[in-house]
């Protein structure tokens, strides 16, 4: 089995990030999010295109509002339960949570 090192979109990365946090108050995340990570397992495996994934990602994007939504949800959700916002790095997805927390912590 040859498995890819390759990583998850900035958009699907929210989507993870945002269904993870929100299993804890609906079992539908938490379904969803089941169902995202097997995809991302086929992804890997060559078992399902690259395409559909980013197409399942960006379908379920949409219903959460879109990737700026789901990222300021996710931000204010733990902060909201923290106090402060711990993720770091200089991906995409790292660099717009951050933003978002920055604001956050400044209302």
């Amino acid at each position: 089995m040859n498995k890819k090192t390759e990583k998850p979109s900035p958009e699907a990365k929210a989507l993870s990030l945002f269904l993870m946090a929100y299993k804890t108050i609906n079992p539908i995340y938490k379904e969803k999010s089941k169902r995202i990570n097997r995809l991302w397992d086929l992804v890997t495996r060559d078992e399902l295109s690259r395409s559909d994934y980013i197409e399942e990602v960006q379908n379920m994007l949409t219903s959460y509002g879109g990737y700026s939504e789901v990222v300021e949800k996710t931000v204010r959700f733990y902060i909201e339960k923290t106090g402060e916002w711990k993720l770091q790095g200089n991906d995409k997805y790292c660099l717009d949570a951050k933003q978002i927390a920055d604001k956050i912590l400044n209302e």
